[in-house]
């Protein structure tokens, strides 16, 4: 009976160390993979722009801030949005102009099914795009030739109008 019970609990214990990998595996799959620590994930074709409540459809130009002293996400559909929202909500958010607050762009050199995030503000900034709202900028994480820095891009946004 003893030889009986501890073969049973052997099984069971060989079992549980095969399953157990798995499970974490599965779990790791089900995840936030691919956004950046502190982002809150976009969900495409459903969310929509803080600025301009377009759809966030092209994975290619969205952006997002978060910050403040509710951490509050904003999510855009395109980099010329999240530059006029921010100049246009500055004295009402004065958290945005605060280094701890956190802006991501989509690196448009990145391929869509694998996104990689830049930080907005160490990102670089190339025109003649067809973006989603017509600002014409992508974000790429290395300089292009003609590309802009975030401070050049906002201005350039900005005198584009919109």
């Amino acid at each position: 009976m003893v030889d009986r019970t501890r073969r049973l609990l052997l099984r069971r214990s060989a079992a549980g160390a095969l399953v157990a990998p798995l499970a974490g595996f599965l779990a790791a799959c089900g995840g936030k993979s691919g956004w950046p620590e502190g982002m809150v994930e976009i969900k495409w074709d459903r969310d929509v722009c803080a600025r301009c409540s377009m759809v966030i459809s092209n994975r290619r130009f969205a952006a997002q801030i978060r910050g403040g002293p509710h951490n509050e996400a904003f999510k855009f559909d395109d980099v010329g949005c999240l530059a006029f929202w921010l100049r246009d909500k500055a004295r009402e958010l004065p958290w945005l102009a605060e280094a701890a607050t956190r802006l991501w762009v989509a690196d448009h050199g990145s391929k869509p099914e694998a996104l990689a995030w830049l930080d907005a503000r160490q990102a670089h900034y190339l025109g003649g795009k067809h973006s989603p709202m017509g600002y014409g900028y992508a974000a790429y994480s290395l300089p292009q030739a003609g590309s802009l820095d975030f401070d050049a891009l906002r201005e350039q946004v900005v005198l584009k109008g919109k």
